[in-house]
């Protein structure tokens, strides 16, 4: 979905999807469980959400949330 070098139009790209299927979930950790599925991990942080892709645990950046 992504590429592998990761420009800010790509992170804004994927700040959509993020916010577009976190709005599906209920929680959390349901959030995430679906991001998995997707091929990301994401972690809250101070200031938004990293995520990485998986299996290589390649992180592609900070997206605020």
């Amino acid at each position: 979905m992504f590429a592998e070098t990761t420009s800010a139009s790509d992170l804004n790209s994927l700040r959509h999807f993020l916010v577009a299927e976190r709005e599906k979930t209920l929680s959390d950790a349901e959030w995430k469980f679906r991001m998995r599925g997707y091929g990301f991990h994401v972690k809250r942080v101070s200031g938004g959400v990293m995520v990485a892709r998986i299996p290589q645990n390649e992180v592609l950046g900070c997206v605020k949330m």
